[in-house]
């Protein structure tokens, strides 16, 4: 379905089933984007597996959130602009290093 392959902005909710995590993990991983995932669980280990497993800048567990200024934003493979927003790691993208070695 397009809702599940494409970057899709705006309050939208797409209810997929799916019988293991293996397979969930597939679902949610099998897109060209990575921007953000949502994960809803009652059990702490299954929590930090899935969010692990999930290819996104950003994995909100049981809330949805993009953290704040000092946590970086930003998305895996096609999501974004392949750099990190907000923290520290913003620094990176308004950089470009560059060694100069001379000998006079």
């Amino acid at each position: 379905m397009t809702i599940a392959r494409e970057e899709i902005f705006g309050p939208v909710l797409a209810v997929m089933t799916f019988k293991t995590e293996e397979e969930a993990l597939h679902i949610a991983n099998d897109t060209q984007y990575g921007l953000q995932a949502s994960l809803f669980t009652d059990d702490l280990a299954t929590a930090h597996r899935m969010a692990r497993a999930l290819r996104a800048g950003t994995v909100s567990v049981n809330c949805y959130a993009e953290g704040d200024i000092s946590t970086p934003f930003g998305g895996f493979k096609q999501s974004g602009f392949f750099s990190r927003d907000n923290s520290l790691w913003a620094n990176r993208q308004y950089t470009e290093l560059k060694s100069i070695w001379m000998q006079m």
